[in-house]
Formats: C-alpha cells, structure tokens, sequence
C-alpha cells in the first residue's frame, strides 16, 4: 500500500500538480488522527506537540481558507523549507515502506515542502497570478521585490511563531504536565527520546547540552534547537528565489529519506531480527529453568515432609 500511494502521488505530481495541495489535506486529515491514536496507546502523544505538526496544521488552515494569502504562504514556506525539511535529514527519518509510522513520520516532513513548491512554481492557478490585468507580468507568485519584505516574511515572522510554539509547548510540558511525566518514565516526549538515544551513541548533542551540567540539559536542548531553527530559517531565503535551488532542495530530501530507509532496512533492522531470535531460542531455556526449579523446590518439600514425618 506504501509504495502504490506514493506511485500514485509522483503521477499526481507530474499529471496534475494543482491537486497536489487537496491530496495532502487529505492526508492529514486520516493519518495525523490516528497517529493521536496510535500514539496515546504507545504513550507516545506528547509528541504530537512537536513543531513538525505546528508547522503543518499552518500549511492545512492556509490551503483551506486563505490559498490566496502571500505573507501566510511564505511563512508556511519558511517552516516546510526550513526545521521540517532539515529535521527530515538531520534526525534522519527513514522512507520504509513496510513501517506505517516511519512512512508517516516522513510524510509530515517531506510533504509540505513539495506542496508549497507546487503551488509557487508549477500550479497552472498561481500561473494567473503572475499576469495581472493592467500590470507587468510577474516572474512568480509570491512576487517580492523589496528585501527587508522578504526577510521579515521568510525569517522575522517564522521565527516569532517558532518562538510562541515554543513557549506553549514549555508551558504544557514543563509546567502543566510535569508531575504527570514525572509519575510515568514510560511516557516519551521527543526531549527524552533524543536525550536518550544521544547519551547511548554519546554523540556531539549529548555533550553539547551538557555544557552547563545535567541539570540544564533541558535548557540547552531549547537553545540548541533554536540556533537550529534561526540557521534554516534563514537558509530558506536563497531558496524561495531561486526555482533551480528549490528543485534541487527536494530531490535532496527524497534522496535522504531514501538513503536513510536503505540503511535502516541493511543495518537496524538485521540487528532487531537477531535480538528478537535470541529472546525466542531463550524463552524455551527460561521455560525450563523455571520447571526445573519447581521441581527441586518440590522435592525439597518432600523431603523435609518425610523427615517430619519419621
């Protein structure tokens, strides 16, 4: 079903580009559902307060009610070419068919970026709009001429959302919900689980934010994603005027998230196959143990009752 879907959606890509938008409403309105779903009986759905989901419920209230809304779509640009697209590489999100989480978690962060390069190059609707009545044509839609326009959409504008995000997401996990998260280790918020992974690798992150000593760490992962969100944000610029950049843009993220499902399907998943075979070939080796040790403390038990006994 993975790989019809996104056969399907390469056709639609190529064949009719103005549905683009439309399919991935679509989308998100099935998936990200029963993601929620799926994730409160993990106990994983504090993720869903991540960024990634900010920055697309952004895109899906753009496309529904405000398609024609230039400074909305640029700061809908800045967020999908920016922490999605780069988080898509960084954290290394893996395109494996086979895993309906992974090929979801992929999608969140691929999708908008091709939507909005859709849209602003080739959607035949946007078209009408670079050739005005009684006005010289445009090169694209949204047209910018006036640089301090341009970075207070693209940079100044994202990065003032990105910081009001960030506070409600301190304030709902940090302050509202921090006995409950304190009650429950099982419960995983996207902190803990990069905080874990990294100080397993022992990897640059997890000594980056112990700079100030493990007490700050959570203060440290807040800075650390800041600088990295102000980084993309303003990489974004270059690629919004630029069609030959944009284009190579996304064919860099499908490569990666191509490149990152190989290795996962070569590498990580021999590895789970054989921890899952070493856990069966001892469950037979635990079952007998046990029955063995019922035994001797049963025939323990008889002993003692026949000295009792004599």
């Amino acid at each position: 079903m993975g790989v019809l879907g996104f056969g399907t959606f390469c056709y639609l890509l190529g064949a009719r580009p103005q549905d683009v938008p439309y399919v991935y409403c679509l989308f998100y309105v099935i998936f990200v559902p029963l993601r929620w779903i799926y994730y409160r009986y993990k106990k994983w759905h504090y993720y869903l307060l991540d960024f990634c989901y900010y920055a697309n419920t952004f895109l899906l209230i753009m496309i529904l009610f405000y398609p024609k809304d230039e400074k909305l779509f640029m700061v809908c640009f800045s967020f999908a070419e920016g922490p999605l697209a780069w988080a898509l590489i960084v954290w290394r999100c893996s395109l494996v068919f086979s895993s309906f989480d992974k090929l979801v978690s992929v999608l969140i962060h691929l999708l908008p970026g091709i939507v909005l390069f859709t849209i602003r190059w080739w959607n035949p609707q946007t078209f009408a709009a670079m050739h005005p009545e009684g006005r010289a044509a445009r090169v694209t839609w949204p047209y910018v001429e006036d640089k301090s326009y341009l970075w207070t959409w693209l940079f100044v504008v994202p990065l003032a959302a990105y910081t009001l995000w960030q506070l409600m997401y301190y304030l709902i996990v940090n302050v509202l919900r921090r006995q409950r998260l304190l009650r429950d280790p099982e419960v995983m918020t996207s902190y803990r689980e990069l905080s874990k992974k990294a100080q397993k690798a022992n990897n640059i992150w997890w000594r980056l934010s112990g700079l100030l000593g493990d007490k700050n760490r959570p203060f440290m992962y807040i800075l650390l994603q800041a600088l990295f969100t102000v980084a993309t944000l303003a990489f974004t610029v270059p690629i919004f005027l630029s069609y030959r950049l944009h284009a190579i843009f996304q064919v860099l993220k499908v490569c990666a998230a191509t490149w990152n499902g190989g290795s996962f399907i070569l590498e990580v998943m021999p590895r789970q196959v054989q921890k899952e075979k070493k856990k069966f070939e001892m469950k037979p080796i635990e079952q007998l143990n046990s029955k063995e040790h019922v035994g001797d403390a049963s025939g323990n038990h008889q002993d003692k009752s026949e000295k009792q006994s004599q």
